[in-house]
């Protein structure tokens, strides 16, 4: 079997809308081998690995599927195994994870494998182990069939235990998973800023953080206070509060004295750990006293030690979060209870048997281990691992009763004494935390330590929650929704609106409009486009910027209060949005471009890609109803709302949609010129005529008239005033500084030049409509390229687009060829254009763009328009700016608008709508829309 492909998508892509991992695979001698033919050994040896594949339903949807598929009929493949096996061992590994799904691909053997993750690398290593435990169980004929890599000594327990260590130490502990938890039941999105346990809740203006159980509203010098166990206890002690008697010291004959003087038994501790790390109680002799000391020393960041009296009773864990107290557990720590037959070393074998216990972090409890705190309490015990405990008696295997060392949890808040109650919030608020933990000794939590005696054996910053989320005993405790209640009181604002655009072309200068618009609103806007991410307008990063990397860049900046995330194919094909939902989506167009390019061959698979950003959109979409591949994206939306925008006044669907309470913008034909309307519920609003907007060159450039209006209608979507949406119409313009490489004009020369990066056949024969448009008194001349990585079919078509409207012609090539030769691009050009009837002696070939621009530049006369489709925008520009050659200046024309290609003044006549084989019309509460009839798929 063969890796084709591996592709890691960090949020919703064409698969799913949240992250999954995608193997496309080449089965070759396997597709030979479905589970049936390989034997009932390997169905029976998968199934002894990994028993809880029972619990998958597969497309059977009940326990007990997936089985079923393994043994009925030829059974199933192997692809499709592999994804059910690689999805449960991440859930033995406690990532929650139940998607998958496996489709063949167009050459026989050959399939995409889709499952979920939740962290990349434990993602990835399940992809790898399950593949290594399938190919082990597969009888010797197939191995040596596929020239498998067998391992002798292959232990699939060892390498699960090792997978789940791994797990561990990537994914989210128990305090910070349930945090995660918590904010995602609130509906509170968020971002991991780190490999560990840094996490970003909220977007924008109103995040929030956390590390662990530290947030951003926990103050620097409340942790330095709890973290010095010496400056804790001073404090307590001087309000009141139950502590023990503490001395601090440096030496072991320090420590000696200082228990002599406090008086045995005594606790040592490090002045600044934590988990218990160090800590040695109940100790009664100085030998004992000595050896401690060294242990604290070993695990504490300071010389310094503390010698504490020794208080007895049972170890409660008091949490205080917002000055309240919202758990308390009872901490037991690990122990055997004897039954009067069992070793010690079986008793311990036995209690790792409860389903509860797992390594580190993986379950609710962790398994015991002889390790050397073991050994030491067995030797002080005078018992070893093969002692026979009598029948209930009890052996503690820990001194500590920390859950990540063995110990148990008893759930007892609703027992707690009022005065306990309040001694606990009362130290966490004279140390200043929002999050504290009281280590608090009684015999009775129920019962007031006024009382019956008690004390506070350490306050804790960034306390644990695994305790209180799950216990071994009692009711779990939503200690982590208390956090977030305290981060995001109700009525708070957690999320920022999203603005997700895609489409073929427009992209860029559809998201500087809406920019523009939105910060005329007061917004402060974070966009990221093909130019780079910009932040309320100022470049920050630069390059194309429109993958999930630079979204995550806006989400994160703590300035930005609206984003706008033009989202282009290639983000999408290779990882997906990095954005889980948008407010707005909105789909510009598809055309022709980057098509035979990492699978996607037809504009109706570049669709289904970009189809990704309207379908998480929560409140509206918007729509080219102009565009059929738009108009059947309206089936897959969720959105509260559906807005189409046409330039046909005359739409038969979008009237339809108009009549029926839907929300439009149309482009309407007034007397005065062409009118933006907005038609929302039965409103009909004019709003603005589009030659008062300087980036549609006075209306001509139809282009930027669409744009325009995506612009309008995402921003009023918003709730955006019309107001501001007319003023931040009015101020956008295309100059190189506002909108680089998107029609940029220079008219200081005699000759007028338009810069434009339009590389696709759509948006060169937008730019060559443009150029129909314009009124020019000379020659309309173009400087024109494809990137070497389009098809030919592509560049022929683009070439056409230009042959009946332009005079003279300079071929070029982009600096990077893309795989093509010197001149290729450039050669094909030229024939297409003389196979269109342009004269050979006015198209030249000059594969270097600097050379050609400035060939071009030359050969330009007063009153003529030059049109440079540029790749390189930045010196392309530069040399427009700088050209000096020309030294006429031309007479000043007639302001008239040209008359060459008139308009009818007004479109009253409804166009029929016509349904295509396999479409119908469906109305709801947002309009109507189109539905295509589809097969349906099956795992």
């Amino acid at each position: 079997m063969k890796i084709l492909n591996k592709s890691v998508f960090v949020g919703p892509n064409v698969y799913a809308n949240f992250p999954v991992i995608c193997y496309q695979i080449d089965l070759g001698e396997l597709e030979k081998w479905p589970s049936v033919k390989l034997g009932t050994d390997f169905i029976e040896g998968l199934v002894k690995a990994l028993p809880s594949l029972q619990q998958h339903g597969c497309s059977y949807g009940e326990e007990g599927g997936f089985l079923r598929r393994l043994r009925e009929d030829e059974g199933t493949w192997i692809g499709h195994i592999w994804e059910h096996v690689a999805i449960e061992l991440q859930n033995l590994a406690g990532s929650h994870v139940t998607f998958g799904r496996t489709r063949s691909l167009e050459k026989p053997g050959c399939y995409y494998v889709v499952y979920q993750y939740q962290q990349r690398d434990v993602g990835l290593e399940a992809g790898t182990l399950g593949l290594k435990l399938l190919t082990h169980l597969m009888p010797k004929n197939v191995q040596e069939a596929i020239g498998a890599d067998i391992e002798e000594d292959f232990n699939f327990a060892d390498e699960l235990t090792d997978f789940i260590k791994m797990a561990q130490r990537k994914e989210f502990g128990p305090s910070t998973a349930s945090l995660v938890a918590a904010a995602e039941q609130r509906d509170i999105p968020w971002l991991r800023l780190n490999n560990y346990s840094l996490v970003q809740f909220g977007h924008g203006k109103y995040q929030q953080r956390i590390q662990a159980t530290i947030t951003s509203e926990t103050k620097h010098i409340a942790v330095e206070i709890s973290c010095d166990k010496e400056d804790t206890h001073n404090l307590l002690n001087d309000l009141g509060l139950p502590v023990p008697q503490q001395l601090m010291i440096y030496s072991d004959r320090q420590a000696i004295r200082a228990a002599k003087r406090i008086g045995y038994p005594v606790v040592l501790k490090p002045l600044n750990a934590n988990h218990g790390r160090g800590v040695s109680i109940n100790l009664t002799t100085d030998e004992q006293v000595e050896l401690a000391f060294a242990e604290a020393q070993k695990h504490g960041t300071s010389r310094a030690v503390l010698v504490e009296s020794y208080l007895t009773g049972y170890d409660h864990r008091m949490l205080v979060v917002n000055n309240e107290l919202v758990a308390v557990a009872k901490r037991v720590p690990g122990h055997v209870v004897g039954n009067g037959k069992d070793s010690i070393e079986k008793l311990i074998e036995i209690v790792n048997l409860d389903p509860r216990r797992g390594v580190g972090h993986e379950k609710v409890l962790t398994r015991l281990e002889l390790d050397t705190q073991a050994e030491r309490l067995m030797e002080e015990g005078g018992v070893n691992k093969d002692t026979v405990l009598e029948d209930g008696q009890v052996f503690f295997l820990r001194s500590t009763a920390n859950l990540s060392t063995g110990g148990t949890a008893i759930d007892v808040t609703d027992i707690v004494h009022p005065d306990n109650r309040d001694m606990a919030i009362r130290a966490i608020r004279a140390i200043g935390l929002d999050i504290g933990g009281v280590d608090f000794l009684t015999d009775d939590i129920s019962r007031s330590y006024k009382e019956i005696g008690g004390g506070i054996c350490e306050c804790n910053a960034a306390p644990g929650f695994r305790m209180h989320v799950a216990p071994s005993e009692g009711q779990p405790r939503d200690v982590a929704g208390k956090v977030m209640d305290m981060l995001f009181p109700a009525g708070t604002d957690s999320r920022i609106p999203v603005a997700g655009i895609t489409g073929t072309n427009g992209k860029t200068t559809t998201s500087r409009m809406l920019a523009s618009i939105m910060k005329s609103a007061g917004f402060t806007t974070g966009m990221t486009s093909t130019d780079g991410v910009y932040i309320d307008g100022h470049l920050t990063v630069k390059g194309d910027m429109t993958g999930p990397t630079s979204a995550q860049i806006v989400l994160r900046d703590p300035s930005v209060d609206f984003a706008i995330m033009e989202t282009a194919r290639g983000g999408i094909v290779k990882r997906g949005l990095g954005y889980s939902t948008c407010n707005v989506g909105a789909c510009l167009n598809i055309s022709a471009d980057h098509l035979g390019q990492r699978g996607v061959n037809t504009l109706e698979q570049l669709a289904q890609i970009k189809r990704v950003v309207v379908e998480v959109a929560q409140d509206c979409v918007v729509l080219n109803a102009d565009d059929i591949h738009c108009l059947q994206m309206a089936e897959f939306c969720q959105a509260k709302q559906i807005c189409y925008v046409t330039v046909d006044s005359g739409h038969g669907l979008v009237r339809e949609h108009i009549r029926q309470g839907g929300m439009a913008v149309v482009l309407e034909k007034g007397i005065n010129g062409d009118m933006i309307t907005i038609y929302d519920k039965g409103a009909h609003i004019p709003l603005l005529w589009t030659h008062l907007i300087p980036a549609t060159i006075e209306g001509k450039a139809m282009h930027n008239v669409q744009n325009a209006m995506f612009a309008t209608a995402m921003a009023y979507s918003f709730d955006t005033s019309l107001e501001d949406i007319r003023q931040g119409l009015r101020i956008f313009n295309t100059s190189f500084y506002q909108a680089p490489g998107r029609l940029n004009i220079f008219d200081e020369h005699p000759f007028k030049v338009i810069l434009d990066y339009a590389h696709n056949p759509a948006a060169i024969k937008t730019i060559t409509d443009l150029a129909a448009r314009l009124e020019v008194k000379g020659k309309r001349r173009i400087v024109m390229a494809m990137p070497g990585d389009r098809r030919d079919e592509d560049i022929i078509d683009a070439a056409n687009s230009i042959a009946s409207t332009f005079d003279t012609f300079v071929c070029k090539a982009d600096d990077d060829r893309r795989g093509r030769g010197h001149d290729e691009v450039p050669e094909l050009i030229k024939r297409t254009l003389m196979a269109a009837g342009v004269d050979e002696d006015s198209i030249e070939v000059i594969p270097s763009e600097e050379e050609g621009v400035e060939a071009a530049l030359n050969s330009c006369h007063p009153g003529d328009l030059l049109i440079v489709l540029g790749d390189n925008i930045t010196r392309c520009w530069k040399q427009i700016v700088h050209f000096n050659n020309a030294t006429e200046v031309p007479e000043e024309g007639s302001s008239a608008p040209s008359q060459d290609y008139p308009e009818k003044l007004f479109a009253p006549v409804e166009n029929k709508f016509e349904l295509q084989e396999g479409q119908r019309i469906v109305q709801d509460d947002r309009g109507v829309h189109i539905v295509v009839e589809r097969d349906e798929e099956s795992d």
